[in-house]
C-alpha cells in the first residue's frame, strides 16, 4: 500500500506521498477476506446446484453450474480488482507483473517438472510393487474428447485457467506480504483443498470416484498442499502463466496415467514434497519488502515512516 510521508511537498499531480509497509497489505486493505468470501460463495453455490441436478458434469444441465463453479477463484479475483480500483489502492508488493518477457520461458520447464513428479511417483510405485503404469485409459480419454489438442484445451480451462488468476494471481501475493513461501503455500493449499469438497459429491468427477472418506480421497486432498507450494514457487518465477503451467502439468499427467491407486498417489505426493523442499531451499526468500507508495485517500491520516524510502506515484 502507499502512504504519504509527513513533511513531503506535493507531487507533480498535486498529491502528496503516503508510505506503508508490507503489514498493511496483509491487513484490512489486502482484500483477502473479500477474495475468499466471493470465491467460496460462487463456487459452492454453483456446485451445490450441480449436486442437486444430478447427472454427469459433462452433460446438460449439470455441466453449466459445474463449469461456472470452477471459475470461483476468478470471480473472487475480479471482486478484489474492482474494489482495489475503486479505492485507488496499489497492487500488492509481491504481485508478479503479467508481462514478464524472457522470464515467461520458465513456464515450459516448470510444466515439464510438474509432469515429471507424477511420472516419477507412478514409476516408483510400479517398481516397488504398486499399481502398474498404463496409458490405455489415458489414450481412451484423449480419443473420447476428440484428440490431444481438445484434451489439453479442456485440461487448461478446467483448473489452471479457471483457478490460477485467483489462487496465485490474487491470494498468494497478499499472503506473502506477511508469510514466507512455505507458510503462504501451505495455508493457501489447505484452503484450496477445502474448496474442492463439493466435487466429492458430484457424480462423474475424479473426486467422487476417489471418495471423500477413502484413502484415494485423502491422498488427493493432501496432494493439493505440495502442488500449491510448487505453483507458488512458479508464480514468483514467472507469474500466473508459470503457475498455470504447473497446474496443467500435474492435472494432465494425472489424467493420462489414470492415477487412482492411493499407493501411487502417496509416491507422487512424496516426490512433490521432496521437490518442493529442494526448490525452497535453493532460492533465497526475502522476508520483508520495501514499501510501496500511493496517494492517500481523503480521510487517511498522514504518518511518519522515517526509515522507509518514498517515491512519487507514477
Amino acid at each position: 500500500m502507499f502512504q504519504r510521508k509527513s513533511g513531503t511537498g506535493p507531487t507533480g499531480s498535486g498529491e502528496e506521498l503516503r508510505q506503508v509497509g508490507a503489514g498493511d497489505i496483509s491487513g484490512r486493505q489486502s482484500g483477502l477476506a473479500l477474495f475468499f468470501a466471493v470465491t467460496f460463495a460462487t463456487t459452492w453455490t454453483f456446485w451445490l446446484i450441480a449436486i442437486a441436478l444430478g447427472g454427469s458434469p459433462t452433460s446438460s444441465p449439470t455441466a453449466v453450474p459445474y463449469l461456472l463453479g470452477g471459475f470461483g477463484p476468478v470471480f473472487g479475483a475480479i471482486a478484489v480488482r474492482v474494489r482495489r480500483t475503486r479505492r485507488g489502492e496499489p497492487v500488492p508488493a509481491r504481485t508478479v507483473k503479467f508481462r514478464q518477457g524472457a522470464r515467461l520461458l520458465w513456464a515450459l520447464p516448470l510444466l515439464a517438472l510438474a509432469s515429471a513428479t507424477v511420472v516419477a511417483g507412478a514409476l516408483l510405485a510400479d517398481f516397488l510393487g504398486g499399481a502398474g503404469v498404463s496409458l490405455t485409459e489415458g489414450k481412451e480419454l484423449i480419443s473420447t474428447v476428440g484428440g490431444i489438442v481438445p484434451f489439453f484445451v479442456s485440461m487448461l480451462i478446467a483448473g489452471p485457467l479457471s483457478e490460477e488468476p485467483g489462487w496465485r494471481g490474487t491470494a498468494y501475493p497478499r499472503l506473502r506480504a506477511s508469510m514466507n513461501r512455505l507458510q503462504a503455500g501451505l495455508l493457501l493449499g489447505a484452503v484450496w483443498a477445502v474448496w474442492h469438497l463439493p466435487l466429492f459429491f458430484i457424480e462423474g468427477t475424479v473426486q467422487a470416484e476417489f471418495g471423500l472418506f477413502g484413502w484415494s480421497g485423502l491422498m488427493f486432498s493432501l496432494s493439493v498442499l505440495p502442488v500449491a507450494v510448487l505453483a507458488g514457487y512458479a508464480y514468483e518465477r514467472a507469474g500466473v502463466a508459470a503457475s498455470i503451467a504447473v497446474h496443467l502439468g500435474f492435472n494432465a499427467t494425472m489424467a493420462v496415467l489414470t492415477v487412482e491407486s492411493p499407493v501411487t498417489q502417496a509416491f507422487i505426493l512424496a516426490v512433490q514434497v521432496v521437490l518442493a523442499i529442494i526448490l525452497l531451499a535453493t532460492q533465497r526468500d526475502r522476508r520483508t519488502d520495501p514499501p510501496v507508495q500511493t496517494a492517500p485517500g481523503p480521510h487517511q491520516v498522514v504518518t511518519d515512516a522515517s526509515p522507509q524510502v518514498t517515491a512519487a506515484r507514477g
